[in-house]
């Protein structure tokens, strides 16, 4: 679910470079995420699922690019 949104939101331009504020063109190395923590004896589990995604803006002028878990903080709505 995740990788379709990051896909769709780069197609509709609405994901936003923080360097030049273009439309970020392209994303590679996506990672769905999982971590567990156990306290001692198993007694408090957390998992938390996420994804992991590198962002490159692509767009002429600009080298920016990132491997984040905050992909989301780059779409506009």
């Amino acid at each position: 679910m995740s990788q379709q949104k990051i896909k769709d939101a780069i197609a509709n331009k609405k994901m936003i470079c923080p360097s030049c504020s273009k439309p970020i063109t392209q994303y590679a190395k996506y990672a769905e995420t999982i971590d567990a923590v156990r306290d001692g004896f198993n007694v408090i589990e957390i998992d938390s699922n996420a994804s992991r995604v590198t962002l490159t803006c692509g767009n002429p002028g600009c080298d920016w690019t990132e491997r984040t878990e905050y992909w989301i903080e780059y779409i506009i709505d």
